[in-house]
């Protein structure tokens, strides 16, 4: 098997820097606890493998040339991304209203975690949760992703030798690809969790959660409308 490994390397990279709903999952569950943001790191490479097994069968192929199929793929992720960007805005001016009822300026505890029905949990708990939380955000952003889809169909048998397998071929750049991707979200994860320290502040902590929230819901409506 020979495949273009440096030009494979180059264009993963890229892809990876350039930020996309997979970025801003991993960075704003990281923001909120690093094992969040780990899990959602494991969640997102995940998705990616799911896309990578479809490449590799030709599911992808089928997807991508029904117009329906990819649609449904398409809007389900847009639906996604914005429900979660919503979901975000909306946690922030419930908080704020809460907190002006209590008559308390401080911020929410230093773990931003809370048991679903307002009891407390214990740190076992909150730790499952967050881990929960993150793994099934970055697998949904990515596997509900067509350009993630695009990339494994596309992309990937550019790099392909014509005179070997091309199912193996793929499993093994796709396998790569996701090595690398859990290096560099990891990374980045230790990068944003430095973060904590200057949005305990909260008015800077309620600045970021409504950016963010928008974001997404600006990535989800441009996903939808745009793609």
């Amino acid at each position: 098997m020979s495949v273009d490994l440096a030009g494979f390397l180059g264009v993963v990279l890229v892809a990876y820097v350039v930020p996309g709903p997979d970025f801003l999952v991993v960075v704003r569950s990281a923001v909120e606890h690093p094992s969040k943001g780990r899990a959602a790191a494991l969640g997102a490479q995940a998705g990616l493998c799911v896309h990578m097994l479809a490449a590799a069968v030709g599911l992808s192929v089928v997807a991508t040339r029904s117009p329906m199929v990819y649609e449904a793929v398409k809007l389900a992720g847009a639906a996604y991304l914005f429900h979660l960007g919503v979901r975000a805005v909306l946690a922030v001016r419930r908080a704020a209203r809460e907190g002006k009822a209590a008559g308390e300026g401080a911020g929410a505890p230093d773990d931003w975690s809370h048991d679903p029905a307002g009891a407390p949990a214990t740190e076992a708990g909150r730790s499952r949760s967050r881990r929960r939380s993150g793994f099934a955000q970055g697998f949904l952003t990515n596997v509900l992703n067509p350009k993630a889809a695009l990339f494994f169909l596309s992309i990937l048998p550019q790099f392909v030798d014509g005179g070997g397998s091309t199912a193996s071929q793929i499993f093994f750049l796709g396998i790569l690809d996701v090595l690398i991707g859990v290096v560099y979200w990891f990374a980045l994860v230790v990068v944003a969790a430095r973060l904590r320290s200057l949005l305990a502040r909260p008015e800077i902590r309620r600045r970021w959660e409504l950016t963010t929230g928008w974001l997404f819901v600006v990535i989800g409506i441009s996903v939808a409308v745009v793609f």
